[in-house]
């Protein structure tokens, strides 16, 4: 294999995984530090239209995912807050689409140019009710292609909107790769409905989801509804077969979360110290292990990738050390209150910091001292 080094920023890696995973579409409101996502989008897909809001944005993406144009966007903490309440209908409708969040300090507007991981807890809970659409992280170059990939056939194949989490840093910052070493992806397929009998929208098959079809076809009735309904989509409220309808849409990405699973275990073989991190913190934390290790410490890395809802198979993975440390970049610790509540175990110790960039050096101090205080 030939190499063949670029120079080349997260946001282009992105963008092209979309393109060459299915992604047909691509709806755009500007908003730092998203833009060079939606910049390079604009030469990149077939189909490219400029909203005059983020509400606009998600409505526009769910007329295309209606319409079986597979549409993604790309947003930071302010117009994610303004697209919930579109989200919440499509994921009743089961539109699959697919949001790019990159994140930047907050709360509110915040500092539209210094990043931040601070929208963890707004993902877990966007859903009314407690369900969960699924969360993706990239931590590091190579994920931009790899993660967007696995987050476009998540969400075609649960057909639901899936957040793809990144950072300004992760996006906007060039670095140096090998292209040849990038994997060849596969574009997602829809499972499109294809009997002859009456088109019954939101029957599920043994998997927990439907057949698709889009607004568009001529040979069946297609009916989408973001109200509760039953298997028909016709309105219902609190019917056996309604409530059994909503029941799934929280059983099908709870119960198959585990066919996206993707994370990385650098595992050590001493189980006394993991350094748990995602998304631009896991750049750190991968200098601090080097470094850890080039200085005889021996300790382990866990990655997230897969994030949301948060899978048993990584709590196992955590569950066996002994003493666990989560690196992540905002003031309380999003990813620690995620996992254990506001009651975390004695065991475990953060990493924080607002306004910067965790260092290797923070991260290698907290692994010091959980070491002296064993």
């Amino acid at each position: 294999m030939t190499a063949n080094y670029t120079l080349i920023d997260g946001s282009k890696l992105i963008v092209e995984s979309l393109v060459q995973s299915g992604v047909e579409s691509f709806v755009s409101y500007p908003i730092t530090p998203a833009n060079w996502i939606n910049q390079y989008a604009s030469q990149r897909f077939p189909t490219m239209a400029f909203a005059p809001d983020e509400i606009t944005v998600a409505q526009w993406i769910a007329g295309l995912s209606s319409a079986g144009k597979l549409s993604a966007t790309a947003t930071s903490f302010p117009g994610l807050a303004l697209m919930v309440e579109s989200l919440n209908m499509s994921f009743m409708m089961e539109l699959p689409m697919i949001i790019v969040v990159v994140q930047r300090l907050g709360p509110s507007t915040g500092s539209a140019t210094v990043g931040a991981q601070g929208d963890l807890l707004l993902l877990n809970s966007l859903i009314s009710g407690g369900y969960n659409i699924p969360v993706f992280s990239i931590s590091n170059i190579t994920d931009c292609w790899k993660v967007t990939e696995k987050a476009v056939h998540a969400a075609v194949e649960l057909r639901t909107p899936v957040v793809l989490l990144t950072s300004k840093e992760m996006v906007m910052t060039s670095r140096s790769i090998d292209l040849a070493l990038l994997p060849e992806l596969k574009k997602a397929q829809y499972d499109y409905y294809k009997d002859s009998k009456p088109y019954v929208p939101y029957a599920a098959n043994d998997k927990l989801v439907p057949p698709f079809l889009p607004l568009t076809s001529n040979e069946h009735q297609v009916r989408i509804n973001s109200s509760t309904h039953d298997d028909s989509g016709t309105i219902k409220k609190a019917t056996k077969a309604a409530l059994g309808n909503t029941i799934r849409l929280h059983n099908k990405i709870q119960r198959r979360m585990n066919e996206f699973l993707i994370y990385e275990h650098d595992e050590d073989k001493d189980k006394n110290i993991l350094i748990v991190s995602y998304d631009i913190t896991g750049e750190s934390t991968r200098e601090a292990v080097k470094q850890l290790r080039n200085s005889g410490l021996n300790v382990s890395a866990l990655y997230l990738k897969t994030i949301i809802p948060f899978p048993k198979e990584l709590m196992t993975i955590i569950n066996a050390y002994e003493n666990v440390i989560y690196a992540e970049e905002n003031l309380t610790g999003l990813l620690v209150k995620m996992i254990y509540g506001n009651n975390p175990p004695n065991n475990v110790s953060k990493v924080n910091r607002i306004g910067a960039m965790i260092s290797p050096l923070e991260i290698i101090k907290e692994t010091e001292r959980c070491l002296q205080a064993c």
